[in-house]
């Protein structure tokens, strides 16, 4: 299964150059990598990086993560992925541009068939 990491254009360069990474500030923070499912991310998209450009869409495969990832309940009390080490750039799938698009984020082509 595939979930997702919305990644600032210098947090996708920090991953890329040092092959690791602890995540955003609050990542950092909260002790965990937060991420989405294909039907939660357009909805973080929205709430967490309103009106930001020069973001990318990073896919990553769960099966990757082991025990380190947790499906814990979060917003709307829904359940969301959280990996509790460092996000590396082998549990990349892939990673595409996150363009804002008319006050919108326009997802990857593609993206939309991805969900289960």
């Amino acid at each position: 299964m595939l979930i997702y990491k919305i990644f600032r254009a210098d947090e996708w360069q920090t991953l890329r150059q040092n092959g690791s990474t602890r995540g955003a500030p609050i990542d950092v923070t909260d002790g965990y990598v937060h991420f989405s499912t294909a039907s939660q991310a357009a909805e973080t998209a929205a709430k967490h990086f309103a009106d930001e450009t020069d973001l990318f869409l990073l896919a990553i495969e769960t099966e990757r993560l082991g025990d380190a990832l947790r499906w814990e309940i979060s917003r709307g009390n829904a359940k969301f992925p959280h990996l509790y080490r460092e996000l590396t750039m082998p549990d990349v799938v892939w990673a595409q541009p996150l363009p804002l698009v008319n006050g919108a984020h326009e997802f990857p082509a593609g993206f939309e068939s991805e969900k289960g």
